[in-house]
């Protein structure tokens, strides 16, 4: 069974710095497409960022330029480095495991607060 554990979430000043951890087990983890998903009170999941198993990544327009994600196939663990963030980035942070036969594999979610 594919387990995903967030870490790192926490309450930050905007213009500060966060990162974001997801340690994986149960599963090959050079093997799926890893990313980050957001949800703010009262809207939909949406996208962050995401990795491929080969080292490509896609980002929302919204975070591009100050958000990274990078993954560490040896310590099995994908991070999302946050910085210059906005009191529009506050949400629960989800990370996902997305392998080829389309089962997906989800953390149970960090809380990220950013006040102005």
């Amino acid at each position: 069974q594919v387990q995903l554990v967030e870490s790192g979430g926490g309450s930050v000043q905007a213009d500060e710095s966060l990162r974001l951890s997801c340690a994986v087990s149960g599963t090959i983890f050079t093997r799926p497409t890893m990313g980050w998903y957001r949800q703010a009170t009262g809207k939909q999941r949406e996208l962050v960022a995401t990795v491929t198993s080969g080292g490509d990544t896609t980002y929302a327009d919204s975070v591009k330029g100050r958000f990274t994600i990078t993954r560490d196939n040896a310590k099995k663990t994908v991070y999302l480095q946050m910085n210059s963030l906005k009191p529009e980035d506050t949400a629960v942070y989800y990370c996902n495991a997305r392998f080829l036969n389309g089962y997906d594999a989800w953390g149970q979610g960090t809380q990220v607060t950013v006040s102005s």
